[in-house]
């Protein structure tokens, strides 16, 4: 990482940085941006204290909070349905948006934006573009992208004499391979997430997709009870049968992945691009340089898919420093940002040219075939009923995984509430 830093040298970036931001002027406008602590508030910091160098009336504090997507929206929840007004900056999830618009929770910005809207919007990947225009109002500007891809072990592939799997089918056949030749008791063959928590959304749907199936059908109903959402129960069954999974995959959450393929202990892992960053550069990674990247599987004869994440940035409607916080939003969804972001991170740019940009792809080399991935990702239901349909899905999910509900029952489930949710 140290020739990646020398390149923000000049803006005072050194590593490393505290949350703290520098004491505060009298005459200073404060704003209170909120992140996650799975979306890298130091990488955050750096940004933010480059944000006042360059506004020295302004002074940016970090607020963490929340290992996961559902347990900061909790937090938002809270703080916006009293319509407090202790942040004026949020990150929220690209599924959330909706929601936000119909809770009027974020302030629009159309009015600031004003003639540069369709210029400034036009500028950023489609899929992230349209995530963020809500009834016409821009709601968000996108702060990175992601996507779920395929981790690999390539010592172990290539001890095996194996190539990155294709189908589901294959890679349970690797895993079985890997497996039996390693006689390691702490090594599974393939983890994602399993916990009741959203990236468990996405367990459920990319097998579907990887089936050729749609959640929605053609008269936008759920389509739930489908030959192809009963192959993605299908296929963790057997995994869970072939001991491919960890057998507390119930339990998983999205950074627990990240963890044991760190440690050592996964072949394959589907998990989202922050993790490249830290399986290279975290002192305590056992996978550094025997890693890999590569479009999730799918089932043969159809075609691979993945489940579409990242951040929006996004302004309070109860701030109390409107204009000073869409600035702050505006240079946090940069171009140049975007490129700090890809290098410190691995956090995927949510502009098109900045994948080919010289820099990022020494830092990230397989960012050169991301760019496709994300652009042909798939979404999550959009609805402002969203949370609800989250719910509902990743708990039948999470339920099947433990096996305390068939497949049959928990699609039955899931058919019978989701009836109730698109009425």
């Amino acid at each position: 990482m140290t020739k990646f830093r020398a390149l923000f040298a000049s803006a005072a970036l050194a590593l490393p940085l505290a949350l703290a931001a520098p004491p505060a002027d009298a005459q200073q406008t404060t704003l209170r941006v909120f992140v996650g602590g799975q979306q890298r508030p130091d990488v955050m910091r750096q940004i933010l204290d480059l944000f006042q160098q360059r506004n020295p009336g302004m002074r940016v504090d970090v607020e963490v909070g929340g290992a996961t997507s559902d347990q900061q929206q909790q937090y938002l929840n809270t703080v916006l349905t009293s319509r407090d007004s202790v942040i004026d900056v949020m990150l929220i999830d690209v599924i959330r948006p909706a929601q936000f618009a119909a809770a009027g929770w974020a302030e629009p910005l159309d009015s600031y934006l004003g003639a540069e809207r369709d210029a400034v919007m036009g500028r950023y990947l489609p899929a992230y573009r349209e995530a963020n225009i809500v009834g016409g109002r821009v709601i968000a500007l996108p702060y990175f992208a992601d996507a779920q891809f395929l981790y690999y072990r390539t010592d172990l592939l290539q001890k095996y004499n194996l190539q990155p799997p294709r189908t589901w089918d294959e890679l349970m056949s690797h895993a079985r391979t890997v497996m039996q030749g390693e006689n390691n008791p702490n090594l599974r063959g393939f983890s994602t997430a399993g916990a009741p928590i959203e990236g468990t959304v996405c367990t459920m749907l990319v097998p579907m997709w990887g089936a050729g199936g749609q959640f929605l059908n053609a008269q936008g109903r759920p389509n739930v009870n489908s030959p192809e959402i009963r192959r993605s129960f299908q296929l963790w069954s057997d995994m869970k049968a072939q001991n491919v999974t960890p057998p507390n995959l119930a339990e998983i959450p999205t950074d627990r992945i990240r963890v044991d393929f760190q440690a050592g202990n996964l072949l394959f892992a589907m998990q989202w691009g922050y993790a490249w960053n830290r399986f290279q550069n975290d002192a305590d990674s056992q996978v550094k340089d025997k890693t890999r990247v590569a479009p999730l599987p799918a089932f043969a004869g159809n075609q691979p898919a993945t489940c579409i994440g990242g951040w929006q940035v996004a302004v309070s409607a109860f701030s109390r420093n409107k204009a000073q916080a869409v600035q702050l939003v505006r240079f946090l969804s940069s171009p140049e940002v975007s490129k700090m972001q890809a290098i410190l991170a691995s956090h995927l740019p949510v502009f098109p040219e900045v994948y080919s940009d010289p820099d990022v792809l020494r830092a990230n080399p397989w960012f050169e075939f991301a760019r496709n991935s994300v652009v042909t990702a798939r979404s999550r239901p959009v609805s402002p009923d969203y949370p609800e349909i989250s719910e509902i899905l990743r708990t039948n999910m999470n339920a099947f995984l433990a096996g305390t509900r068939t497949a049959d029952q928990a699609i039955a489930d899931m058919n019978s509430r989701l009836a109730r949710v698109y009425r």
